[in-house]
């Protein structure tokens, strides 16, 4: 009996592990190389233009970062014989299961093969371990392939210690039931493992959610809260929940299935959360995409990650207004269809006439275009203000390789447009037109311009009964041009309007006062350790005026801010030297002029210095270079709020976004002493009430 208890005690304990490959060597010691992407040396760690690699083991690993994303190339192993029924090793970098793995090859063929974790901008650069079973193959001999023969984002993979083991390591498939309603309140941990979490109903199968969420560890704090809508559901019932974690790793206990619970709790009292300037409820937010006004409310739907504070798990949010500035959070618009086939930007509009026959009971539909990654240009409607949309069965609409459909109306022709990016042939725009907003029709095409288009109707300023046209691309630069229903044509040079953190503008152009309102994204206005991250810019009104060059646009904010206003002071005609004023509010729209002199003059203001330099006609508003007046008045609009500045120079002609420190609630605005007979001739500092409230529309 004793001989057989020590046997069975040996048969159960492990073997000591073989390691095959750490790559702590000064060469890679047998394996064969190709191309460029790992050189002829192991990466000591993070390589030049990369994040921060983190989670090898001791000095070396396999990084085919170097050169950047666009290198390519493999290492392939000298023979090894299996030896344990599991091999374990590190793996990170992008996710590409064809072109971007570890591979072990037997007799020519793969027999396993794992990619990293990233398909998306964003991310981390933390190798997880991973495990291949290759109990079926002891005995046999191997080799290990590393490949990397992908370009652009996230074209690179990480290797480390390649381990044969009787244990596994790494993600083993976890299930929980839980009792759900409505909502799961997901504590995330930015820059945790990135997990894809599953949500079913149970009995019925059907998929509630699917997510790629850094979900926090037991015994680490939350970096903060959020929250899944499961839909109506008439009575909590069972839910099964499904991810892979690390044996006895038990984060999924800390997922919630009540109705109020801290996902949905402490909204809009964050002290970084901008007063004015919108922000999503929770995670990332970039692209505005549909902005359409349904002659009640304003409708700014928009790019977002409800699930993590970076990008990724495109979905639309939806957010609605009275007045452009107090927003009321609304369920999710569009969720992926699958997960990996993401609803990227578009545009939404108001079908008046019902051309496309989708309205019910008189009442026009709403429609809106986008992006599906998975398939194309695809198209919704909706007859309930956005609350829930119902695809159209002939989608996708457009098949192509390019993303963010514009819709409008163009009268003249009585036929509904879709400007939409194509990088079939670089950067170009097509034109497709329709009578129905089912059937397309290719019209033409346009070089040199990036994503996100919007092409805006405006009155000719020489003669206000003929149209002019502005085609405005993502980066911010518009041509002004004609166009017939077919084709953009553009009348001169592309110009620029907006300067600093401000991309993939959109605007409001059905609006009962004709106003063109625009709102762009804040691209890379953060807010490091908030439950958000990015911001739109303050909505302007935008107008095409007459300049020396030809026409061109001016932008200034909404008239509806002066609404904001709670408090004021005045002072006008008064020496800028030693003359100083409180900015503590949190946010404040600041008028002022001053007549230029011969020396430089300017103002401080938290986070920002603003010079104006008339012998070099320049502006300095922070980094940012302006053409400015020599002589003359000149006169500034500026926002401030916790995280960013804008300036507006002249009446509009000129506008700046930039980033600032969102804990900069407080500060003084003072003058610069460079010329001290600078004379102020006005200035007006308003303070504005918060425009966002901790409120949440009804539920799908």
């Amino acid at each position: 009996m004793t001989t057989l208890l020590m046997l069975l005690c040996l048969y159960q304990t492990p073997r000591p592990d073989i390691v095959f490959a750490d790559f702590e060597g000064p060469h890679y010691q047998g394996w064969i190389l190709s191309g460029t992407a790992f050189g002829l040396v192991p990466a000591r760690g993070t390589l030049p233009g990369q994040m921060q690699v983190e989670g090898y083991q001791g000095k070396g690993l396999v990084n085919s970062f170097l050169g950047g994303d666009d290198s390519t190339g493999s290492i392939v192993s000298p023979p090894v014989k299996v030896e344990r029924p599991y091999l374990n090793f590190l793996i990170g970098g992008g996710y590409n299961a064809d072109h971007l793995a570890l591979r072990v090859i037997r007799n020519g063929k793969t027999i396993a093969s794992a990619t990293g974790p990233n398909s998306q901008p964003g991310g981390t650069e933390r190798l997880a371990w991973n495990h291949f079973d290759l109990s079926a193959h002891q005995g046999a001999e191997v080799k290990f392939e590393i490949v990397d023969f992908v370009k652009g984002s996230w074209g690179h993979i990480n290797i480390d210690q390649i381990t044969f083991s009787d244990k596994p390591k790494g993600d083993l498939p976890v299930k929980r039931t839980l009792a759900a309603g409505s909502f799961l309140h997901l504590p995330v941990k930015t820059g945790a493992t990135m997990r894809r979490l599953k949500v079913f109903e149970q009995g019925t199968g059907k998929t509630l959610a699917d997510m790629d969420i850094e979900l926090c560890p037991v015994g680490e704090e939350p970096s903060f809260w959020t929250f899944a809508d499961l839909g109506k559901r008439n009575f909590p019932g069972q839910v099964i929940l499904e991810t892979r974690l690390e044996a006895n790793d038990k984060s999924l206990d800390r997922i919630l299935g009540t109705e109020e619970g801290p996902g949905r709790q402490n909204w809009f009292t964050e002290p970084m959360r901008p007063l004015v300037h919108f922000t999503a409820p929770k995670g990332w937010l970039n692209d505005p995409n549909g902005l359409v006004f349904d002659g009640k409310n304003y409708h700014l739907f928009y790019q977002h990650n409800p699930y993590g504070w970076n990008w990724g798990n495109m979905h639309w949010g939806h957010a609605t207004s009275t007045d452009l500035l107090r927003w009321t959070d609304q369920p999710e618009a569009l969720a992926p269809r699958k997960h990996g086939d993401w609803a990227f930007s578009g545009s939404a509009i108001i079908d008046k006439d019902n051309t496309s026959d989708w309205g019910e009971k008189g009442k026009a539909p709403m429609v809106l275009a986008y992006t599906s990654t998975g398939r194309g240009e695809c198209i919704a409607f909706s007859n309930n203000e956005g609350l829930t949309w119902t695809e159209f069965d002939g989608n996708p609409v457009v098949k192509h390789r390019g993303r963010d459909p514009r819709l409008l109306w163009h009268k003249p022709t009585k036929k509904w447009i879709m400007a939409v990016f194509n990088e079939d042939k670089g950067n170009v725009l097509h034109v497709y037109s329709s009578p129905d907003l089912k059937r397309w029709t290719f019209e033409s095409e346009l070089k040199d311009l990036y994503e996100c288009p919007d092409l805006v109707r405006f009155p000719d300023p020489a003669d206000i009964q003929k149209d002019l046209w502005v085609l405005y691309g993502a980066d911010g630069l518009y041509w002004v041009g004609d166009f017939d229903g077919k084709r953009f044509q553009p009348k001169g040079p592309k110009q620029r309007l907006w300067h600093g953190n401000f991309y993939a503008a959109q605007t409001f152009t059905n609006l009962d006062d004709n106003r063109v309102v625009q709102i762009g994204w804040g691209q890379g206005i953060t807010f490091p350790g908030a439950p958000f991250n990015q911001q739109m810019a303050i909505p302007v009104e935008l107008s095409l005026v007459a300049g020396k060059t030809g026409p061109r646009l001016r932008a200034l904010p909404v008239r509806e801010l002066k609404g904001q206003i709670q408090s004021k002071i005045v002072k006008e005609s008064f020496p800028g030297q030693n003359a100083s004023f409180d900015l503590s509010g949190g946010a404040q729209l600041v008028d002022i002029s001053w007549k230029v002199g011969t020396g430089e003059t300017g103002l401080r203001l938290p986070g920002l210095t603003i010079r104006q330099d008339p012998k070099a006609g320049k502006l300095f508003v922070g980094k940012v270079a302006l053409e400015s007046i020599k002589e003359g008045t000149l006169t500034l609009q500026i926002v401030l709020d916790r995280g960013s500045v804008e300036v507006f120079t002249q009446s509009g002609d000129q506008a700046v976004s930039l980033a600032r420190d969102p804990k900069l609630t407080k500060g003084i605005l003072t003058f610069l002493p460079g010329d001290s007979s600078m004379e102020i001739s006005r200035l007006s500092v308003a303070e504005l009430a918060p425009g966002r409230n901790p409120r949440f529309g009804p539920t799908k």
